[in-house]
């Protein structure tokens, strides 16, 4: 039988079961640049919409937050930016956010040999990526509560990594040919102002008992928690990380 990890993208993951202790790994020797790179990619392809949303939050128009913020992932990379991360001081994301913050600082003197065509062969610009990242930004700033950067940055982050578990969980349920059962289900996985179906209306919509309905549901939030595990597992070092991480996430998420 198929894992989430094997169908996530249509074939195994080749990073299994982190990025960021390959990048860790090729800080400290010259092995495997390739490698490093890739899976740096992957990493930035994740923290690109908190990271963006934090330059957002800054002031910067939308055009030069997506300039910066290609600009930074440029930087990151032709500096290398990454190897000076401390493995046993905090996690990925973190030395992300203050290396940004860094940047900004110097960010007329880093514009003047990094333009955003500079990250073009790293990372190239995902339009429907940055219309998210953009669209996340708006819902903050038009709550009508003040909200910090840094604060914005931990609940883009946090969304991204649920919509990283939702996408991750959907692809396993098409891999198995039950899509249509997945885009039934996920209301339960992911809420709406409206109130959740009943089981037994439900189970009359979708021609089947609700007894088996149940377990569907049952099975559904057992394997989006381990899509979430697996997205998590990506952006930190250890196993024994992970639940520190969801339950950082389930904070973020919860917080008033």
């Amino acid at each position: 039988m198929k894992t989430l990890t094997e169908t996530a993208h249509g074939q195994s993951d080749p990073f299994a079961p982190t990025h960021w202790s390959v990048i860790a790994a090729a800080a400290e020797s010259q092995d495997s640049p390739e490698i490093a790179r890739t899976a740096l990619a992957q990493l930035c392809q994740t923290y690109w919409p908190p990271l963006y949303s934090f330059v957002r939050s800054r002031g910067y128009s939308r055009h030069d937050a997506q300039d910066l913020t290609q600009s930074f992932f440029a930087f990151l990379i032709d500096r290398k930016i990454y190897a000076r991360a401390d493995r046993e001081k905090g996690k990925f994301r973190s030395f992300l956010l203050a290396s940004l913050k860094n940047f900004l600082a110097d960010a007329y003197d880093h514009e003047q040999t990094l333009k955003r065509g500079g990250a073009a062969n790293f990372l190239p610009l995902n339009e429907e990526q940055a219309e998210e990242a953009e669209s996340l930004f708006q819902t903050y700033s038009a709550s009508g509560t003040a909200i910090s950067a840094d604060r914005v940055f931990e609940r883009t982050w946090a969304e991204t990594l649920v919509t990283g578990g939702l996408n991750r969980l959907a692809a396993f349920y098409k891999s198995e040919g039950k899509e249509k059962l997945f885009e039934q289900l996920r209301v339960f996985l992911t809420g709406s102002e409206a109130p959740l179906p009943s089981y037994a209306a439900l189970a009359v919509r979708l021609g089947t008992q609700e007894s088996t309905l149940r377990s569907h549901v049952a099975r559904l939030r057992a394997r989006y928690r381990e899509a979430l595990r697996a997205e998590v597992r990506h952006t930190v070092e250890t196993d024994g990380e992970v639940d520190a991480e969801l339950r950082e996430l389930l904070r973020v998420l919860t917080a008033s």
